[in-house]
């Protein structure tokens, strides 16, 4: 695990599954615009969750590339799961200011609901085919940016799926210091 610290927040990446994060107060979910189970992390945490954030899910639905809602977490050992919608690659643009505003309205969330530790997935990365490098560097730059104004979140986690992805964020880290 890479650890760095920002401004008293400590910021580090793990490689997991973004459903088994007991430790953390909230999890962000790589949503789909209607908010609904899909595939990929969406997919995982609606299961995990069960039908209950579905059902409150539909009443924050459609969010458009860029914006985040919160909802309960339900079955999921997190108080709360932030929903982002990524931009897909190459369709929604500007594309790079869409991904940044998904981490920054996320833990604009996560303050406003006393949220103290918050766990990332890689938004875009999968099926809206995101270029993973670059998605890593705005998800750490922006993470950078906004933690000198944090008040409430000391703790923010990237859950990477794979290996090769953890090493992404491994050297992205390193690099920030």
């Amino acid at each position: 695990m890479a650890e760095v610290e920002i401004s008293d927040v400590r910021v580090e990446c793990v490689q997991g599954d973004i459903t088994e994060q007991p430790d953390m107060d909230a999890i962000v979910n790589a949503a789909n615009a209607e908010l609904a189970p899909g595939g990929g992390v969406a997919g995982a945490i609606h299961r995990a969750a069960g039908s209950g954030l579905a059902k409150e899910c539909q009443a924050y639905a459609p969010i458009s590339p860029g914006q985040a809602v919160i909802s309960g977490g339900y079955k999921l050992p997190n108080k709360y799961v932030i929903h982002c919608l990524g931009p897909v690659y190459g369709r929604d643009e500007p594309s790079d200011e869409l991904l940044a505003s998904c981490y920054r309205k996320a833990l604009e969330l996560a303050e406003k609901n006393g949220v103290e530790s918050l766990a990332f997935p890689a938004i875009s990365t999968g099926v809206f085919q995101f270029p993973f490098e670059a998605a890593t560097e705005i998800a750490v730059n922006e993470v950078k940016a906004q933690a000198p104004s944090l008040k409430s979140v000391k703790r923010i986690r990237f859950v990477l799926f794979s290996q090769s992805d953890l090493e992404g964020y491994e050297r992205a880290l390193a690099a920030l210091n």
